[in-house]
């Protein structure tokens, strides 16, 4: 399954276009744009797997750098300040990584 399965590549493209400035990410307004927001929990937890490269069940912060690659291949990385500003958003249980559930949290609070 890829990502275009779940979203409109058009609306990945606009939300991708819109933080291509480094440091400029926004994943409230992000995920807003690419309708990640008014899919389904269980689409949400779909999109959550595709971006978990490494099949282990959390997105830590080196997969978590990488996010916008996982809507476009030839996107930007994630700067370090805004790789942990996500992480601190998103890791709910400071675990360090963030799991399914609270990535759908993530998601339903944008």
């Amino acid at each position: 399954m890829s990502m275009t399965d779940l979203l409109s590549a058009e609306d990945i493209k606009k939300a991708i276009g819109a933080f291509a400035a480094a440091d400029s990410f926004d994943h409230k307004r992000f995920f807003q744009m690419v309708g990640l927001k008014k899919k389904s929990p269980d689409d949400v937890k779909k999109v959550f797997h595709i971006l978990d490269k490494d099949k282990s069940g959390y997105i830590e912060e080196d997969e978590l750098g990488s996010i916008l690659k996982g809507f476009s291949p030839d996107a930007r990385d994630l700067s370090a300040k805004e790789t942990k500003t996500l992480m601190a958003a998103g890791d709910k249980d400071g675990d360090g990584k963030i799991g399914v559930e609270e990535f759908s949290s993530l998601v339903a609070e944008s």
